[in-house]
């Protein structure tokens, strides 16, 4: 049985005012994403109110309740403090929380996930460049929610890609070798200093995003072979996505 009082990490990925002075959460945490409420937040005087700040990782006390769990406590683990006060990392953020919350769904536990998520919004806030740890972050979820692009043998034959490779499909799931770039006439090209930046992202944890330089060019192709492969997978573009665009345009 649930016990009535219990206590989880959560990073808060949407939040929105109710009722006079409430908060409305949509937090994720080890066991899944959910919504849940922080009575009385927004007044003066609330304990709560910096503690559950948009895209703070804290550790909750919450109480069962009848249509939502109520945040009683909150502590904050890290408040990602550049992330919050710089447009750029900002608009990473609201990408990161919106591509979570789109491809997953409520109570669905996977704490490797949660760890992926609280790890690219520490590299956000430190990252010299932090749209390669959004690259870091996309192929990672992908991996760990069963869709993971093939990126080291071919889609079509299965034999080991050589840096000769210069197709990607997001309709057949990975890179196509010379022999089969034909497979998919709708493929899209690719440099080799992308297939190399997404092996190498693919194949390393978050952080080591931090410590790339990479060309505007090189980072513009990755973002687009990736964000291909999400549109075909949601169809549909992220709301954050062009806004996201406009930002690092900018820059």
């Amino acid at each position: 049985m649930r016990e009535r009082v219990y206590r989880s990490e959560a990073v808060i990925l949407r939040r929105s005012d109710v009722a006079e002075a409430d908060r409305l959460l949509l937090i994720a945490t080890p066991t899944g994403k959910r919504w849940v409420i922080a009575k009385g937040a927004r007044k003066m005087k609330s304990r709560l109110a910096g503690h559950i700040e948009l895209f703070t990782h804290a550790q909750m006390m919450l109480a069962v309740g009848r249509n939502l769990d109520i945040v009683t406590q909150s502590q904050i683990v890290n408040a990602f403090p550049v992330l919050r006060t710089d447009l750029t990392r900002l608009g990473c953020g609201y990408y990161v929380a919106e591509l979570y919350d789109r491809l997953t769904t409520e109570a669905e536990e996977n704490p490797p996930l949660f760890q992926l998520l609280v790890e690219t919004l520490g590299s956000l806030d430190r990252s010299p460049l932090p749209e390669l740890a959004l690259r870091s972050f996309e192929l990672h979820l992908l991996h760990l929610l069963g869709y993971r692009p093939q990126l080291h043998r071919c889609v079509v034959c299965d034999e080991l890609l050589t840096p000769e490779a210069d197709r990607y499909s997001p309709a057949l799931g990975g890179v196509l070798c010379p022999r089969d770039r034909a497979a998919d006439p709708a493929a899209l090209p690719m440099s080799e200093a992308t297939f190399r930046l997404l092996r190498y992202l693919q194949s390393q944890p978050v952080a080591a995003s931090e410590e790339l330089r990479i060309s505007a060019a090189t980072r513009r192709e990755a973002a687009e072979l990736l964000r291909a492969s999400l549109r075909h997978l949601l169809e549909r573009d992220l709301k954050s996505a062009d806004f996201l665009d406009r930002l690092l345009s900018s820059r």
